[in-house]
């Protein structure tokens, strides 16, 4: 039988199957890790392997050239910037393992990334399909919980609140309030994220619809927590359950997706949609970012700037409808010679 040097590596090294499987053997049974992790790893190992056989170096002459070279391969072969990570993750603590070990002086994988995935467009609604759910009246609904979700969804497409913002409004001002709505000024004071105050403008709609739901919310309340009693619990929320506690974040998620469909758009929606629906239409409209950022409570203009990309698409869209040389027009036989 012949017997294989080891390949560019001028220490002789275990065999790449037996310094796997120890690896394998310490991550299961030292580390304690899942036996799907350990199934994971696996895979990744294999893959490491692989590759190092048809680079002809073994396992412990690995080079963080090799390791781009690899990466940039399974990144034209289609696989996503994330699961490229994972895999590197996996090599990483594989060669922190073989350092300490003393089978390697450095660790190829330590410098090299993954390659950078596109961050997602964030999903809005076309103006439309907004108004729409807005302006949407459900004559057969309970009408205090009709005058509720109305003036919820007015309150998130019109002034672009967190669902976290939208929980936090109490009936009135108060130094113990996160947040409230000025009716006579038309203002939403919220607590954003990071404790940041920020006050957002409030349309005429909203306005109007937050008239309607205040006429009736105390309907919903037991005689014991009345409105008079507004400084003794939850009560002060303006938004509350028929148990008259302050709605949780769930609850508006799900009475916000019911609405959507009961409205007849084709995809639920969700709360944040329709913050970055009032970001991008806004935006569609003044093309004012710096305004955009402001009423959004964004830290960073980098943030804002992704509905950017949603302007550009709407504007895409737009041209491909209705510029005459947005397509071509085939030819037919009887066309010009």
């Amino acid at each position: 039988m012949a017997i294989h040097e080891p390949l560019n590596d001028p220490v002789a090294s275990p065999p790449r199957d037996a310094l796997v499987q120890r690896y394998l053997d310490h991550v299961r049974f030292e580390k304690r890790l899942a036996e799907r992790t350990v199934a994971l790893y696996t895979l990744d190992l294999e893959k490491l392997e692989a590759n190092a056989v048809q680079a002809g170096v073994s396992l412990t002459a690995v080079e963080s050239s090799h390791i781009r070279r690899w990466v940039a391969q399974m990144h034209s072969g289609g696989r996503s910037g994330r699961g490229i990570a994972l895999i590197l993750s996996g090599w990483r603590g594989f060669y922190i393992w073989l350092g300490r070990e003393g089978l390697v002086a450095c660790n190829p994988v330590l410098d090299v990334r993954a390659p950078k995935a596109a961050k997602p467009l964030p999903k809005a609604l076309s103006v439309d399909d907004a108004v729409q759910m807005a302006s949407f009246e459900n004559a057969g609904n309970d009408p205090w919980l009709e005058a509720r979700d109305a003036a919820m969804v007015e309150l998130l497409y019109g002034g672009g609140l967190r669902v976290g913002e939208l929980t936090g409004l109490d009936i009135l001002a108060s130094a113990a309030a996160r947040g409230w709505v000025d009716l006579a000024a038309g203002e939403a004071h919220v607590l954003g994220k990071g404790s940041k105050r920020r006050i957002v403008p409030v349309g005429a709609r909203a306005v109007q619809a937050l008239q309607a739901w205040l006429l009736v919310r105390a309907q919903g309340l037991p005689a014991s927590t009345a409105p008079a009693d507004a400084g003794s619990g939850t009560q002060v929320a303006l938004f509350i359950g028929r148990n008259s506690t302050r709605l949780t974040s769930q609850s508006i998620w799900q009475r916000v997706r019911l609405r959507s469909l009961q409205a007849g758009l084709a995809a639920p929606v969700h709360p944040h949609m329709l913050r970055h629906s009032f970001a991008s239409h806004v935006l569609q409209s003044s093309s004012d970012l710096r305004g955009v950022q402001e009423l959004l409570g964004h830290a960073n203009i980098s943030t804002t700037q992704i509905y950017t990309r949603l302007d550009f698409q709407h504007l895409a869209k737009a041209y491909d409808a209705a510029h005459p040389r947005a397509h071509l027009k085939t030819v037919g036989s009887s066309g010009s010679k």
